[in-house]
Order: structure tokens, then C-alpha cells, then sequence
């Protein structure tokens, strides 16, 4: 499909390759969406993987409020995406959410400005997700042999220290599985932004995989340049997970 002229309603139409690709590099909204998708991709990246850590690190003791404060972090993770983004789509509206009246009185919309409509589907995504980073990285924590800590602690170093020396080059491994995750994820986002933004406002919000489905289902209707942005896509991805699991490697192993 990607090298074929394959207009939507009329199937497809013959090779011509490679036309479809040069269509899809030169698309208006290309390079402004893979921008706005790699910033996205950043800032999630960091907070999701950061505040798990913090919760994971928080309730790896014992205490009488673990249970509870797992179930909690955990808990929104249950909600599909599309329902939470459905529920924050009430939340922010202006009209009908619990904040309009604040809104109104400060002249404010969470979905109304480029920077507000990025930051409120990033509050989205670290509300929906940071439980799950959680639960990933507690498995990594839980791995962590206690003897390496108590000789830490006997060898007199300091909270930070091992945290520093010991922690965080132990979860090497499960921070390699929870950045290709959270990575891969963020590069392909689009159901938090079909549902809160559309893209808006002026397309400030477009990521890639958006525009690939309003290429294929919307304006254009061409599925062959939607096919061929989507395997400029995987490309993409496919060099993006080899460099971060190289990144993540041992000393010894590289």
C-alpha cells in the first residue's frame, strides 16, 4: 500500500513508488508534528519514568499504608485511555466541568492554548500511567539483593550513595524495558489527543500517528501516503529502540 497510488474509496490504483514517501516527508504538517511528538515523548518520558521511580521507592518498605498506597497509584492505571481521556475531556471542558466557573472568572482554558492543551494531556497520561511505571519498577527494586545494601550500610554510606551506586545501576535492566515502553508509547500517542484536542488548537497539538489517520480518513482520503508515513514511522522506531538499548547496556556487554 505504501508504494501504491491508493486513493481511499477507489483502491488501488498501481505502483508508484516512491511518490508516496516524498508526499509524506512533504506534507504541511510533517516536521511540525514530529516536532510536537518528540517534545511530548520528552516530557513524558521523564516524569512518568521519575515519579514512578519516586512511588516505587515509597512504598518498597514496609508500612501500614502500603497496600493501600499501591492500590491507589495502581488504580487508575484499570481505566482504558480512552475512557480516562473521555473523563478529562468533562473535566476541562469550559462548559460543564467542575472548573468552568474558575475558567470563566480567570479568563483561562485548560484545552484553549497550545501550552495548556500539551500540559493537560500530559497530566492526563501521568495520572493514567505513573501507577503502571510504579508496579514495573517496585519488580526491579524487589530484585535488588538485600545483602548488597546492608554491607552498604555497614561500609557507612549514605542514603544517596546507595542510591546513587547501588539502586539506579541495578535497575539498569528495568529501566531499559520502562523507557522503550514508555518511548514507543509516547512516539505513537493518539487517543488522548483525538479525544481532548483533535490536533488543536491550529494543529499546535498534531502528532504523527494523528496525522497519519487524517490522511488516511480525513482531507486527503489517500490510505497509500498514510501507509508510507506509517513505515517511515517503524523505521524510525525500530533506530530509536536499538539506540536506547544500547544506551542501557552494561559496561561489560557493550
Amino acid at each position: 500500500m505504501s508504494g501504491s497510488d491508493w486513493p481511499l474509496l477507489r483502491g488501488n490504483m498501481g505502483a508508484n513508488f516512491p511518490t508516496n514517501f516524498a508526499e509524506a516527508l512533504d506534507h504541511r504538517l510533517f516536521w511540525d508534528s514530529v516536532r510536537f511528538t518528540l517534545v511530548y515523548t520528552v516530557i513524558t518520558t521523564v516524569l512518568l519514568i521519575g515519579l514512578g521511580l519516586g512511588l516505587a521507592l515509597l512504598v518498597q518498605e514496609s508500612t501500614a499504608w502500603k497496600g493501600f498506597l499501591r492500590t491507589a497509584f495502581l488504580l487508575p492505571s484499570a481505566l482504558g485511555l480512552a475512557s480516562a481521556s473521555l473523563l478529562f475531556y468533562v473535566l476541562y471542558s469550559p462548559i460543564a466541568g467542575p472548573f468552568a466557573g474558575l475558567m470563566e472568572s480567570w479568563g483561562v482554558t485548560f484545552l484553549g492554548t497550545p501550552d495548556g492543551a500539551l500540559w493537560s494531556t500530559v497530566f492526563l497520561i501521568v495520572w493514567r500511567y505513573a501507577g503502571f511505571y510504579m508496579l514495573l519498577l517496585l519488580v526491579g527494586l524487589q530484585g535488588i539483593p538485600e545483602d548488597i545494601y546492608e554491607a552498604a550500610r555497614i561500609d557507612g554510606a549514605s542514603r544517596w550513595q546507595i542510591f546513587r551506586d547501588i539502586t539506579v545501576p541495578l535497575l539498569r535492566p528495568t529501566f531499559a524495558l520502562t523507557t522503550v515502553m514508555c518511548v514507543t508509547g509516547s512516539l505513537l500517542a493518539f487517543d488522548q489527543f483525538y479525544i481532548l484536542t483533535k490536533g488543536g488548537p491550529d494543529n499546535s497539538t498534531m502528532t504523527v500517528v494523528q496525522l497519519i489517520y487524517n490522511i488516511a480518513f480525513q482531507g486527503q482520503n489517500n490510505l497509500g501516503v498514510a501507509a508510507a508515513l506509517s513505515v517511515i514511522i517503524l523505521l524510525a522506531l525500530v533506530v530509536i529502540n536499538v539506540v536506547q538499548l544500547r544506551a542501557f547496556r552494561r559496561p561489560e556487554e557493550a
